[in-house]
């Protein structure tokens, strides 16, 4: 979570700092966003930017997420199966957009720009954990999933394998593919008495 510094924002200026960074982010890539050009794109000052963020990786992540947000909505169907299914199937096609595919590039310059990797994990991917989590505690309470359940562990089974196919092989992240893995995933996690 991003700490907030110094004056209350102003809501129209943090918006357009906000769109300034994404947009400039989708155009040119991270490491030719600079704190300078977000500024005058914004028509904004440096000091402003630097009173809200500490650097450059956490305004430009806080862009990001400002317009990333909308497209991965928790999901509550009654089933622990399909409140996974669904989301690991909307984050596959966010990952896939045009939008997601800056997480790429983002994990990518995160190699040589530890802030940016800090910016990235807890921004986006923790929020994906917990989120994840929550649905998992949801269904083990329901009796969905076996009792002595390692949530974390069922979380990089489930989840791992979608960022292997993106970053590692290049295979395709197709709903028939998402289906496939969360059935076998949860063939070794569910209880005894559930079906889906």
């Amino acid at each position: 979570m991003t700490t907030k510094r110094g004056r209350p924002r102003n809501i129209e200026a943090e918006k357009a700092i906000l769109n300034a960074s994404y947009d400039l982010l989708l155009e040119t890539g991270f490491g030719a966003v600079t704190v300078e050009k977000i500024a005058e794109r914004a028509k904004v000052s440096k000091a402003t930017i630097y009173k809200w963020w500490p650097n450059k990786a956490a305004v430009v992540m806080a862009g990001f997420l400002f317009a990333a947000s909308a497209r991965l909505p928790i999901p509550d169907t009654g089933s622990v199966f399909s409140d996974i299914l669904i989301h690991a199937t909307n984050l596959a096609k966010f990952l896939t957009s045009r939008e997601g595919k800056v997480i790429t590039e983002l994990i990518g310059e995160g190699q040589f720009d530890s802030g940016l990797a800090e910016a990235y994990r807890a921004e986006f991917f923790r929020p994906r954990r917990l989120e994840a989590r929550q649905l998992l505690e949801r269904g083990a309470q329901r009796g969905e999933l076996k009792e002595s359940l390692d949530i974390p562990l069922s979380i990089d089974l489930m989840y791992g394998p979608l960022f292997y196919r993106l970053l590692v092989t290049g295979d395709n992240l197709e709903e028939t593919n998402i289906r496939n893995l969360i059935t076998y995933a949860f063939e070794g996690i569910k209880s005894r008495q559930t079906e889906h």
